[in-house]
């Protein structure tokens, strides 16, 4: 099982509290757990990824193992702590500001 943290404001979307728990098969990537929990919790289509091109939201990245992997190939395999389940992949609203 794959951990997910998603946002405050998509676990209110989807109806959920805390951390997600996703089967995932191997390799274990940023698209893999996208589609599985798009799959799990439909709500969350077009709320983390563009609808048309499944592009990552500007606003949203993508961490694991505190490393930001926003912006890495979405077919990059993620490291084994978060494959392995040890480790949660992390769905975090960007802060902007002055």
């Amino acid at each position: 099982m794959i951990r997910v943290v998603i946002p405050a404001h998509l676990r209110t979307l989807a109806g959920v509290d805390g951390e997600l728990r996703l089967e995932v098969d191997a390799p274990v990537t940023p698209r893999r757990i996208l589609d599985a929990l798009e799959a799990g919790y439909p709500v969350l289509r077009g709320a983390i990824r563009e609808h048309g091109t499944r592009k990552r939201r500007p606003w949203l990245r993508f961490f694991a193992c505190e490393e930001d992997f926003s912006h890495q190939s979405p077919d990059e395999p993620l490291p084994d702590p978060v494959a392995q389940g040890l480790e949660p992949f992390f769905v975090v609203g960007a802060i902007a500001g002055g």
